[in-house]
């Protein structure tokens, strides 16, 4: 196979790639934003509940985490689409380690500005939603940037349940023809992708800098 047929081919499972980072990205960041809420929250319980989750999910393997959810809970009578496995399983991973980042963020604004937002007549949810949050956001940038750099990559482990994504097309071709080029275009999309996520999040922080 030509060059451009395999990068053709390979491109073919950018499409499931790119839908598996959105639905991660679009329900993980509010999901980890609502439990680092409640990991600075007064409750007790509350605290440890989240405490243990983000446990679980940052202490296992995520491949671990794929398989039981994709292979494991058909035993107990529930079994999911392959992507709908995948998405959930992302989701619950990185809402983990976002709740993690904006939790370390939001525990670092000075106790100080919320004493003024008191004085100032503000409540609790009123401190948080104006003045604790937008700069805790802006805070874990750089952290997020990471992790949505990593996310890019991870989206390979869903070849493993079968999921025709841009690794497993490249393997495909290697295995036929014997070549290693598909290997090589696939991380040169990998790259690329990356490099488009990393300029983003840059322009990102360099708008929203906190200036102390």
């Amino acid at each position: 196979m030509e060059t451009q047929g395999m990068l053709i081919y390979i491109l073919g499972g950018l499409k499931l790639t790119a839908l598996l980072y959105i639905a991660t990205g679009v329900l993980a960041l509010p999901l980890g934003l609502l439990l680092s809420l409640g990991g600075v929250s007064k409750s007790v319980f509350v605290r440890r509940g989240i405490a243990l989750y983000t446990w679980i999910f940052r202490g296992s393997p995520l491949l671990l985490q794929l398989f039981f959810v994709y292979y494991g809970l058909p035993v107990m009578g529930i079994t999911l689409t392959p992507f709908t496995a995948a998405s959930l399983t992302f989701i619950l991973n990185y809402s983990a380690y976002t709740c993690e980042i904006l939790r370390g963020c939001i525990q670092s604004i000075p106790k100080g500005q919320y004493e003024a937002s008191r004085v100032l007549g503000m409540n609790y949810f009123k401190t948080m939603r104006h003045v604790i949050l937008p700069q805790a956001l802006r805070m874990s940038l750089p952290a997020l940037s990471n992790e949505a750099v990593n996310l890019v990559k991870d989206t390979a482990l869903i070849s493993s349940i079968g999921m025709a994504e841009i690794l497993r097309n490249s393997k495909e071709i290697v295995a036929r023809d014997f070549t290693i080029m598909p290997f090589i275009l696939c991380g040169l999309i990998y790259l690329a992708v990356s490099s488009i996520i990393i300029i983003i999040f840059k322009r990102a922080e360099e708008k929203y800098e906190i200036i102390y």
